[in-house]
């Protein structure tokens, strides 16, 4: 596992081979960040952040690396967020909050508000086309923040009122989803 950018960049970290977890590939993350950076955020400038079934951790360690203030990471299985655990303890930082949960149950009770949520839920999830009315139900992405799905091939969100855009990148699928302002603070 690469860090893309930041303070952390060029920092490879070994994932055990027994995980089942399947990291966003390097290529797809990198146009994933790329996107976010150019169009969604400064991560310098006081964004929160959840990432919802962490996995690796990937995600986390490069919002972090690039400048979130503070990182939720949700993570079920307890190899993995141990693994995310380590990551962060060796890069020395205080901005990544690992958290051993199951996501449903996580958003259900969350009482904190982020500025961008990426979820990357196993492809095969059964509850896979939930995900973002349950966030969007939840409340707990701020106003005007973003929602980032990875996901595969075979689903679809264009019909959901808060989906903005997709993008591909091989065979990984990212849906965006926005919080939109009620039209009468604009």
């Amino acid at each position: 596992m690469r860090v893309i950018s930041g303070i952390y960049k060029r920092r490879r970290f070994d994932v055990p081979h027994t995980f089942k977890a399947r990291p966003t590939t390097d290529f797809a993350k990198e146009n994933l960040f790329n996107v976010l950076s150019n169009n969604y955020f400064d991560f310098e400038n006081g964004v929160t952040a959840l990432d919802l079934f962490a996995g690796t951790g990937s995600i986390s360690i490069e919002l972090v690396s690039r400048g979130c203030d503070r990182v939720i990471s949700v993570e079920k299985d307890p190899q993995h967020l141990s693994f995310i655990s380590q990551v962060m303890r060796e890069v020395k930082t205080d901005k990544c909050f690992p958290i051993r949960a199951d996501v449903f149950r996580f958003i259900d009770k969350c009482n904190e508000l982020f500025d961008f949520i990426f979820a990357d839920p196993p492809y095969a999830l059964k509850d896979l086309e939930s995900i973002p009315t349950r966030i969007f139900e939840s409340g707990i992405l701020k106003e005007d923040g973003l929602l980032v799905l990875e996901h595969g091939k075979e689903n679809h969100f264009e019909d959901n009122p808060h989906f903005i855009e997709r993008r591909v990148y091989g065979s990984v699928n990212f849906s965006f989803f926005k919080a939109m302002v009620p039209a009468t603070e604009q």
